[in-house]
């Protein structure tokens, strides 16, 4: 009786592991088309991709990430759920799962492909240093950035660049980008690196400001797309699918110049 009673408690062992074994994760796109929502986590403090603004007096987040997804969602016909933060938590968030995607002008690494899949790339843009106007001839290479204390967003390709092609400057990390910008036109910071497109946008704004003619290497991190969790193959697919239509339409970099007058114009 004993040994049958074993017996039997082995067999349900084994169809348990058998079925967790052959059990499918559901792909996020199953459950996003099934909800129709959409959770987008975004750190909105990157003009032209993403910033605040006041429209008929009341606060807004724009810009040519906004638009993009937005029209990503339509297509896909679901709603956006938007999650505001840092950037140094919007891929943290997607990880955990609060976020299905995250889009907030996001460079691939080796170390962000061992938990995220990325999409095909829907816009490219160079790195520069800005620095303040009044050093303008003090600046002239890398190596006269020796010793001199370089801004970068936490939790961004900057700071690595900054460690790799500035190397004998001092990193200084801080959480909020505009707040860099600030630091550096008071000139408590000799100097941030920020990509190309982004650093127009605000030396237009700010005329003690100036991009360094002291060119950064490029790099495929150059390139940004939008992160999504490893094992949502679906998901991954349908996004390119509308990312590649956008592109050859020429629809992404009109939202980017777009964008980047409504942030010349803004007041914030």
């Amino acid at each position: 009786m004993k040994k049958g009673i074993k017996m039997i408690l082995a067999g349900l062992v084994l169809l348990s592991l058998s079925a967790c074994g052959t059990k499918e994760t559901t792909d996020k796109l199953d459950t996003i088309k099934k909800e129709k929502v959409i959770k987008v986590a975004t750190s909105p403090d990157y003009a032209p991709f993403g910033f605040h603004t006041k429209i008929n007096g009341k606060d807004k987040i724009v810009g040519a990430d906004i638009e993009m997804m937005e029209a990503i969602a339509k297509k896909m016909a679901v709603k956006i759920d938007w999650i505001d933060m840092s950037f140094n938590a919007v891929l943290a968030a997607t990880k955990e799962g609060k976020a299905d995607v995250a889009v907030s002008a996001i460079s691939v690494t080796s170390e962000r492909e061992k938990s995220f899949d990325f999409t095909t790339d829907y816009y490219t843009s160079p790195q520069v240093i800005v620095i303040n106007k009044k050093h303008a001839a003090e600046f002239t290479s890398l190596d006269t950035f020796k010793d001199k204390q370089i801004g970068a967003q936490k939790g961004t390709i900057q700071e690595n660049i900054v460690k790799e092609q500035l190397t004998n400057a001092k990193l200084v990390s801080i959480e909020k980008l505009p707040n860099i910008f600030v630091e550096v036109k008071n000139d408590t910071l000799d100097g941030l690196v920020v990509e190309k497109t982004v650093a127009d946008a605000y030396v237009d704004k700010n005329p003690d400001l100036m991009i360094a003619d002291v060119p950064l290497k490029s790099m495929k991190e150059d390139a940004l797309c939008i992160a999504v969790p490893k094992g949502n193959e679906k998901l991954v697919e349908e996004l390119n699918k509308y990312i590649k239509e956008m592109k050859q339409e020429g629809t992404i970099n009109k939202l980017v110049a777009k964008n980047n007058q409504i942030a010349l114009s803004s007041s914030n």
